[in-house]
C-alpha cells in the first residue's frame, strides 16, 4: 500500500513542479524566494549528482532501470513491520522514476531547488535522499535478529 501511494504522490509533485518551472523559466534563470538563501533556478542537468558524467544518458537510463527492478524485488520481501524500510524504498523508487521520466523525455533532468550552497536539485532527488535516510534509520533501529529480508 505504501509503495503505490508514495510513488504516485512524489511523482505527481515532482513532475508538476518540473513542468511549471520549465514553462515559466528560461534555462539558467533564477528567482530569489529568500535572497541569497533559497532560489528557484532552472537547470537542465544532463549528468548525475552534481552534473557528473554529463551526457551519459543511456548509461543512466540502464542503471536506473536495474535499480528500479532491485527496489521492487526487495520491497516484496520486506515485512510490513519494517515500515521505515518500506517507506524508504518507496521514496527511492519514486525519485528514480521521476528522474528517469525526465531522461527519457528530454535527455536531461530538470532541477530547480537552489539553496546556493549546494548544487541545484529537484523533488525526485529529495525523495531519494530521504529514502536513503530512512533505510539507514531502519538499519540502525532494527535488532540484528530481525534484519533478514
Amino acid at each position: 500500500m505504501y509503495l503505490f501511494l508514495i510513488v504516485a504522490a512524489v511523482l505527481l509533485l515532482d513532475q508538476i513542479t518540473k513542468y511549471v518551472v520549465s514553462i515559466n523559466f528560461e534555462q539558467g534563470q533564477t528567482l530569489p524566494v529568500i535572497k541569497n538563501i533559497f532560489h528557484l533556478t532552472y537547470v537542465q542537468n544532463p549528468g548525475a549528482a552534481f552534473g557528473m558524467l554529463a551526457y551519459w544518458t543511456t548509461f543512466f537510463i540502464a542503471v536506473t532501470l536495474v535499480v528500479i527492478l532491485i527496489i521492487l524485488f526487495v520491497y516484496r520481501k520486506v515485512p510490513a513491520s519494517r515500515y521505515l524500510l518500506r517507506i524508504g524504498l518507496s521514496l527511492q523508487l519514486a525519485g528514480a522514476l521521476g528522474n528517469l521520466i525526465d531522461r527519457l523525455r528530454f535527455g536531461y533532468v530538470v532541477d530547480f531547488l537552489d539553496f546556493r550552497i549546494w548544487p541545484v536539485f529537484n523533488f525526485a532527488d529529495v525523495a531519494i535522499v530521504v529514502g536513503v535516510g530512512l533505510l539507514a534509520l531502519d538499519i540502525i533501529r532494527t535488532p540484528e535478529e530481525r534484519k533478514e529480508v
